[in-house]
């Protein structure tokens, strides 16, 4: 028997590739500045949109912050996140539902970021509205979660 031509091996290849699962993770980049257009001390993107699988990777534009997740603000079953001071971390959302993110050194200085996940429903949105926060942080949570849909 022969072998097939390399045109049908290509072919043949292509369109497994193409019937495999359309829906990849996305990798979104978040930078931690001591300075940005919200003001000092700041995650820009500060609000984000994910999907389940893809992944946030916390960047250190300026070098004393860190990222890690408010424990008191994330979906039942997540894996929490702590990133070491000016290095990069990245984590993997895999559950459904808000999850709250601070710099711990400039979390009183309103340092903070939302990761929406999938769908939420109004009641979890009130539920990250009643987590206590320091003032500034708070504030800046506050204009995050009005932009959850």
């Amino acid at each position: 028997m022969p072998l097939p031509r390399p045109a049908l091996v290509f072919a043949a290849i292509s369109m497994s590739l193409a019937m495999a699962d359309p829906a990849s993770a996305k990798d979104i980049v978040v930078h931690m500045k001591n300075m940005g257009t919200e003001g000092a001390m700041v995650f820009e993107p500060s609000f984000i949109k994910a999907a389940p699988g893809d992944v946030i990777h916390f960047d250190p534009s300026d070098p004393a912050h860190n990222a890690e997740t408010i424990a008191t603000m994330l979906p039942a079953g997540a894996t929490a996140m702590k990133g070491m001071m000016g290095k990069e971390v990245s984590m993997t959302v895999t559950k459904s539902g808000l999850y709250g993110i601070k710099c711990m050194p400039h979390y009183t200085m309103g340092m903070v970021a939302l990761v929406q996940v999938g769908k939420v429903s109004p009641a979890e949105v009130a539920a990250a509205k009643a987590v206590s926060l320091p003032p500034m942080a708070a504030k800046r949570m506050t204009v995050d979660l009005a932009k959850v849909k």
